[in-house]
């Protein structure tokens, strides 16, 4: 990792990275929209890995490949691309492209809704292969939010104008969730694999007991079984059977609770380490919070 780390710029303000692409000074030095084509690729080469103190919300005309489990697919179109603060991402390649760039201070946010309720969008924790595509129709919505955008910034600022901007920032954003929604139906076959898999995986870990050695898996750790970013597994499975990865997991651990409930005769606590859990406390309390009965009562009412 240390050598990784060498490998690392991190951008600590809006005014640095028009700096180092050749771009002006931002007007705001808290928000931004820059054309990629006026950019230009720094005289000193970059390392190989940037991250940012502050969100960009990144759209370009051609994106290339995204991935959807272990499979890549090739797309013409374009997309976007979400990064937020403090996280890691490949420098952009040397090949010229077309789209926009929104740069946001996590500060411009203070004092409204939105600097909490932007922690919440998934999509910026998706690997930037998992980028949102977008058709024709789409495009034209996003584009249009973008020239409000740009105008505003560009115009004499009255007392109106942050409010503006916020608002129009949370249109790109709510708009942004629907297109994934509509992108995770238009990809349901590849995302249906994602799902088979998901549930053997689920299978091979609760099977061969791995939680009483290994604890309750995490949801990072079926991500990374799956070649997928954990908010966009997620996101996929919320979107198609209306349970996150950790609701899966949690539903498995109850249908394992009921089983060894209704079939043997252990006490609540050694079926709470059996099934990975610290504390036997904790596991009464998920299973009763699923079921509305204590495992004891579930017990009780089964026999």
């Amino acid at each position: 990792m240390k050598g990784k780390e060498n490998k690392i710029y991190k951008f600590n303000s809006l005014s640095e990275f028009h700096q180092v692409f050749g771009l002006s000074k931002p007007e705001n030095p808290l928000v931004s929209f820059i054309r990629i084509e006026d950019m230009e690729m720094p005289n000193r080469p970059l390392p190989d890995f940037l991250v940012l103190d502050f969100y960009k919300i990144a759209y370009k005309d051609t994106i290339g490949q995204a991935k959807y489990g272990q499979h890549h697919y090739d797309f013409g179109e374009g997309g976007l691309v979400f990064t937020a603060p403090g996280q890691l991402f490949e420098k952009p390649s040397n090949k010229k492209s077309n789209g926009y760039i929104l740069l946001v201070h996590p500060d411009f946010f203070l004092s409204y809704t939105l600097s909490k309720k932007i922690r919440h969008y998934g999509f910026f924790s998706y690997n930037t292969d998992e980028a949102l595509r977008v058709s024709e129709k789409e495009k034209e919505t996003l584009f249009s939010v973008f020239k409000i955008l740009d105008e505003e910034l560009k115009s004499r600022i009255d007392d109106f104008s942050h409010d503006v901007v916020i608002s129009q920032i949370e249109l790109l954003l709510n708009y942004s969730s629907r297109f994934y929604k509509r992108q995770f139906a238009t990809y349901q076959a590849v995302n249906q694999n994602i799902i088979q898999r998901f549930e053997n995986a689920l299978d091979i870990y609760f099977n061969n007991e791995n939680e009483e050695q290994n604890g309750i898996p995490s949801v990072q750790y079926f991500a990374e079984q799956l070649n997928v970013s954990a908010n966009y597994l997620s996101d996929m499975l919320r979107s198609l059977t209306g349970l996150n990865t950790q609701q899966h997991i949690h539903q498995r651990i109850i249908e394992n609770a009921k089983e060894i409930l209704s079939a043997t005769d252990l006490s609540v606590s050694e079926i709470a380490y059996q099934l990975g859990f610290d504390y036997p406390q904790s596991f009464t309390r998920l299973f009763k919070s699923k079921t509305n009965q204590t495992p004891l009562e579930f017990r009780q009412s089964f026999n």
